[in-house]
């Protein structure tokens, strides 16, 4: 069967759409213009392009933008310094520290300063409970944007076997909360997963985290590794994946090598 690669970009660009309808009605209403604060330290070039990026789309959807760069030798004190002034800045409503930090900071410590109101990648440790215990709470963006998705493209997910590949605190384990949360049957797949071809072949949805290449080896020969292979690894000029039939996946893979600092992809494969 041929799958439909569901169009990430567009669907992307749909939610920016909405959510400048939501900032204009904030300012009409409110007189509120959201303010987003994105702390980058050193000079990693990847980090720079997503900096960079951020910035121009809190811009394009009509919020503020604020960008505090700083070396990468800033003492820990110092960071934590800028990060409670943020904390207490009214026109600052959301804060992003971009990872990774430098060998001598310590990232939970710096992540868990930030207030978990103003907490927009969800990593605060208080977000993190409130998602596990099926409350209110900021959530991290890939996982989040992989749900909307998921939802969009197939309507309710309520009973489905769900596979989630990966367990890292930034993707897999969030992934799996939010598809808890909405009715499936999740199980995750990780590095000592004995079976992995044989979980991932009963599931309905598949999420893949980075390092696809390594998994899709692991599953060996089946339908499901075609699919997962085509989706890690596919360019613009990939037009067709291979699932079976009522298979559906995501998969965020890595940049390609040749094009440093370019944000990791995701794209929805649906047999559906």
């Amino acid at each position: 069967m041929t799958a439909q690669i569901i169009d990430g970009k567009a669907f992307a660009a749909k939610v920016r759409a909405e959510v400048a309808t939501h900032v204009a009605r904030l300012k009409e209403e409110h007189d509120i213009t959201p303010g987003l604060a994105v702390v980058l330290v050193g000079e990693d070039p990847a980090s720079q392009v997503y900096v960079r990026s951020k910035g121009k789309q809190t811009v394009e959807v009509g919020m503020n933008s604020y960008e505090f760069k700083r070396d990468a030798t800033i003492s820990q004190d110092k960071l934590l310094a800028l990060i409670d002034q943020l904390n207490n800045d009214p026109l600052v409503h959301g804060i992003l520290v971009q990872l990774p930090l430098p060998d001598h900071l310590d990232e939970d410590l710096v992540i868990n300063a930030i207030s978990p109101d103003k907490d927009v990648d969800g990593f605060h440790i208080s977000n993190v409970g409130l998602l596990g215990t099926g409350q209110k709470s900021m959530v991290p963006c890939t996982p989040l944007g992989c749900l909307m998705m998921l939802r969009d493209h197939h309507g309710s997910l309520s009973g489905l076997n769900a596979v989630v590949i990966g367990r890292s605190n930034i993707v897999g384990k969030p992934m799996a909360q939010l598809l808890l949360g909405d009715s499936c049957t999740v199980t995750i797949a990780h590095s000592r997963t004995k079976d992995i071809a044989d979980v991932v072949r009963r599931a309905d949805i598949v999420v893949a985290a980075v390092g696809l290449p390594k998994w899709c080896r692991a599953i060996g020969s089946n339908p499901a590794r075609r699919s997962l292979m085509w989706a890690s690894t596919a360019f613009p000029r990939r037009k067709r994946v291979r699932a079976r039939p009522g298979w559906l996946a995501i998969a965020i893979s890595k940049a390609a090598p040749r094009s440093p600092g370019r944000s990791p992809r995701c794209q929805v494969v649906s047999a559906r």
